[in-house]
């Protein structure tokens, strides 16, 4: 079985989405396919205020089909390889989708079961993680029932998609904590495989506030590497600065997993990658570097560590504009690059957050002209009440 399409969008989440929204903005006769198997779509930046207790789930999930742009081929399927010698695309049914260009734009994978015992042990005994539809809510569970003990929060040693979420609700126990009369109860640890608490300087140093306030133990090069859910131990690798290592094992009450991550499997085995397994494009222009009727964006690309939904809505725009070029012209000419901008809305508490806003090179590029580091009421209203809002009816509209 064969198709063809001049445009085809692997990925129909937030990246895949805006882009095909923008590109029928821009020329509604445009010829666009989306493959993307999921009924449901999500916006996940609130699963953390859901395993904080300020959200239901529900609120996050709305149907994959209400935001296909009008005009634009759902393919409603799982893509199993890709053949970019061919311009083809070879889903799980083995359809052959052929293509004039494309974009590559499927998301990041969440990978359980690298930490030994973590799927067994996920949703009970206090073991927790908001990364994921079906989970969060058992987090606020787990935080609502916290009185005394120790309780462990970890990152690993991958990229992951919001890179400041599993500090985030960490400091939301902390004021839960606080507010119930059982921060000095609770021993809060956490468990960072890297050497700094935040990669610009900044922001480093109002997070570190925070800890102090909270008293937060933060330990760093500790790699989570095992959960013995019926011990409550979890079990780490631990590197000196020497690069000597050796294995901790740390009892819990509750521990906030959250799992190592990378490019989903169809990618990681393709030729589309780099040697980090990420989709291998310029950092200005997102243009394939081999290939170049190929664009990719969102979290499976290789232009930065920083994945954010903030990023995709700052990509989206210079695919669209490249990837017309590239149909009507055969080049690229515009002046339209990404400049690597991310933004974290750090929440340091209920009604607290610090946005931060930062480029390739870690410096700061706020939005706003104040000062960003400190914690803020209103940067708390953007994200609860706002920022859904621009997601829902803006960013997935097309609209930048």
């Amino acid at each position: 079985m064969k198709r063809h399409h001049k445009v085809v969008i692997v990925g129909g989440g937030t990246a895949g989405i805006t882009v095909a929204a923008q590109l029928q903005k821009k020329d509604r006769s445009l010829d666009i396919a989306i493959i993307e198997p999921s009924e449901f779509h999500y916006y996940q930046p609130i699963w953390t205020l859901v395993g904080g207790g300020e959200f239901k789930k529900e609120r996050s999930r709305r149907n994959t089909a209400d935001y296909i742009p009008a005009g634009v081929t759902w393919i409603k399927t799982r893509v199993a390889s890709f053949q970019p010698e061919n311009n083809t695309v070879v889903t799980d049914e083995g359809e052959a989708v052929e293509y004039d260009f494309m974009v590559v734009a499927p998301g990041i994978q969440i990978d359980w079961e690298k930490v030994k015992g973590l799927p067994e042990a996920l949703g009970k005994g206090g073991v927790c993680s908001n990364y994921g539809y079906e989970n969060a809510e058992y987090t606020w569970e787990v935080l609502s029932n916290l009185k005394n003990g120790r309780a462990l929060f970890t990152q690993p040693n991958t990229p992951v998609k919001c890179g400041g979420a599993p500090q985030k609700i960490m400091y939301l126990t902390a004021d839960h904590l606080r507010r119930q009369g059982k921060l000095n109860d609770v021993d809060i640890q956490f468990m960072s495989p890297g050497e700094t608490v935040f990669g610009v300087e900044k922001f480093r140093l109002a997070l570190l506030k925070v800890i102090e306030r909270y008293g937060i133990m933060f330990n760093y090069r500790k790699n989570l590497i095992e959960i013995k859910g019926k011990e409550n131990i979890a079990v780490f690798e631990v590197t000196d600065k020497n690069g000597n290592m050796e294995i901790q094992n740390e009892r819990y009450d509750m521990i906030h997993v959250v799992p190592p991550q990378s490019a989903p499997d169809f990618v990681k085995n393709s030729t589309l990658v780099d040697e980090e397994g990420w989709v291998d494009v310029d950092n200005g222009s997102l243009q394939h570097n081999r290939y170049p009727n190929i664009f990719s964006l969102g979290d499976v690309s290789g232009t930065t560590k920083a994945k954010t939904g903030a990023a995709v809505r700052k990509q989206a725009p210079v695919v669209s504009t490249n990837l017309m070029e590239m149909i009507k012209q055969g080049k690229i000419t515009s002046t339209k690059v990404y400049n690597g901008y991310s933004s974290c809305p750090l929440v340091t508490g209920y009604g607290k957050l610090i946005l931060a806003e930062f480029d390739y090179d870690n410096n700061p590029d706020p939005s706003f002209p104040f000062n960003m580091a400190k914690e803020r009421r209103s940067m708390y209203y953007l994200k609860t009440k706002v920022l859904p809002i621009l997601y829902w009816s803006g960013m997935l509209k097309g609209r930048a």
